[in-house]
């Protein structure tokens, strides 16, 4: 029998009362039909690793089922108990990356790859360059899986755009000052996504602080069983935008603002610190939520230009769908916004996406960790976008753009195009008629 260490919050882990009202909601339930590898079949194996009857190193070892959980907490969505299914993964998961014996690919991958190099963008560019340079020579498919999967997702160039540490409003006075956090992957494959929340955002009458000391926000970490690297992090860049005085903390990545989002939790250990994380959560938005909250001119002017007959050149023209990722749907419930964003500038040409908010299997670094289970999930979302015929397919998570683009090329659907909200909305903007864009 193993030992407790009393990793697990019993009283979330007994919210559960297994209805089951999560399963059809749970990305790889969906696919294998495992109780194992289903929300409340998870809660189950939690609890008996709690309380010692499942040992993580022997036969039935839980752990595989516990890695092959996505994270994507749909669950939550769909749960009537309000179980706190994310921390009770997390809290788990921690506890099984300090105590379980994991093969050595594992550990080369999760302790170097995940850990050491993509939080760190300087680092993440150095070893792209060559997996760039195999991707180009086409011979990634003689690496290791793990290794060839990673070279599938990169895009064709790296970006190499430099962010100014305060980009002013178009308008003076400046309504207030939006701090935006720019990741860790983001700055890498992503530059061209934060001028254009940059530009949006100036165009609303804001500036832009771009604190150069913020570090990567710790979802890395915390999702993959880190918690005490997470909470050094987010200490760190709780310090970091604090003295940069913003009045909103913009993430313009969900998987990043759900974690922004959560430093509460996070820091709750410390009384003191948890009520300087609390006051910073109750800033931060994702981008398509402050996009809601002060672009409502913009979207008249998108308005006014339809009444006129306008829409996109080609090849933006054709129908648009709407990719929820995971942590903006479920993670922070946000899913309206984002998707009458799409609509606003679409119009007729919008068509709604069948398992939209399924996950596409990216889940942050679940497509290196967990390659068989994310190419299933990811066959699901490009079969559904083929089916609804969309040339564009719009979301807000540079990993799902990552993922969805990979899949599409796979399936000879490569025509399709997947953008980030902030770059099609920029877009759209450039391309109104000019009187309409002057207003």
């Amino acid at each position: 029998m193993a030992l407790s260490s009393h990793f697990l919050d019993e009283d979330k882990a007994l919210a559960c009362v297994h209805c089951g009202l999560c399963l059809g909601s749970c990305p790889t339930y969906l696919e294998t039909g495992n109780e194992n590898d289903s929300p409340r079949g998870r809660v189950y194996l939690m609890r008996s690793i709690e309380n010692g009857r499942l040992s993580l190193n022997g036969s039935h070892s839980p752990v595989s089922h516990m890695d092959r959980c996505l994270g994507c907490r749909a669950c939550e969505t769909a749960c009537p108990s309000g179980v706190a299914y994310g921390q009770l993964l997390e809290a788990t998961r921690d506890h099984i990356e300090r105590h379980a014996r994991r093969p050595w690919y594992q550990r080369l991958l999760r302790r170097w790859l995940i850990e050491k190099i993509f939080p760190f963008p300087t680092r993440f560019r150095w070893a792209a360059l060559p997996a760039m340079a195999v991707k180009r020579m086409d011979i990634a498919s003689l690496l290791p899986r793990f290794l060839s999967e990673a070279m599938e997702l990169l895009p064709d160039k790296l970006s190499r755009v430099r962010l100014p540490a305060l980009a002013p409003s178009h308008t003076q006075p400046a309504r207030g000052r939006v701090g935006l956090l720019t990741g860790c992957v983001m700055p890498v494959l992503f530059g061209k996504t934060h001028q254009s929340t940059i530009q949006l955002i100036q165009a609303l009458g804001f500036d832009v602080v771009i604190p150069s000391q913020q570090r990567c926000c710790g979802a890395l970490h915390a999702h993959s069983g880190k918690l005490a690297e997470a909470r050094e992090l987010a200490q760190h860049n709780l310090q970091v935008f604090e003295q940069a005085d913003c009045d909103v903390v913009l993430a313009n990545a969900a998987g990043c603002g759900s974690t922004l989002k959560e430093y509460d939790h996070l820091l709750s250990q410390d009384p003191v610190v948890w009520e300087r994380a609390s006051q910073f959560v109750a800033k931060v938005r994702d981008f398509s939520e402050w996009m809601e909250q002060q672009g409502a001119s913009l979207r008249e002017r998108f308005a006014s230009a339809h009444a006129q007959g306008w829409s996109l050149p080609e090849p933006f023209n054709g129908l648009t769908t709407f990719h929820d990722a995971c942590h903006l749907a479920h993670a922070q419930g946000i899913t309206m916004p984002p998707r009458q964003w799409v609509q606003a500038v679409a119009g007729p040409h919008y068509v709604e996406l069948n398992e939209a908010d399924i996950c596409c299997g990216s889940a942050g670094s679940y497509n290196l960790t967990e390659p068989e289970m994310a190419a299933r999930l990811q066959l699901r979302k490009t079969s559904h976008i083929r089916q609804s015929k969309a040339s564009l397919v719009i979301t807000t998570n540079p990993g799902c753009i990552l993922q969805i683009q990979s899949g599409l090329k796979k399936e000879g659907l490569s025509s399709v195009r997947v953008m980030h909200l902030a770059d099609y909305l920029e877009m759209a903007l450039r391309h109104l008629p000019s009187e309409i864009a002057r207003r």
